[in-house]
């Protein structure tokens, strides 16, 4: 289906809106459904919080780590925490 027909059936005269719309669109598809997944790994650094993510990700699905509650170098899924941490962190958040 091309940009015009779907102008065409919402009844839309507006090109630069509607391809806005369809841009947004896609990208509510593409967070629902998991079609373009990719893998990435980055080192995880002792005492450090915070990491530089690609910035076309649009969804964090799962943090694993190598001997994460285990000793036998299984790869386990990171919990992810709900709410604030009781504890601050040595810089301040």
């Amino acid at each position: 289906m091309t940009v015009k027909e779907i102008m065409e059936r919402a009844g839309s005269i507006h090109t630069g809106r509607s391809i806005a719309y369809i841009k947004d669109a896609m990208e509510e598809l593409n967070m629902i459904s998991e079609t373009h997944v990719d893998t990435q790994r980055i080192d995880i650094n002792k005492d450090q919080r915070f990491y530089n993510f690609p910035g076309d990700m649009v969804k964090l699905i799962g943090i694993r780590c190598k001997n994460h509650l285990n000793t036998d170098g299984e790869y386990r899924s990171i919990p992810r925490m709900i709410g604030e941490p009781t504890r601050k962190d040595a810089d301040g958040n």
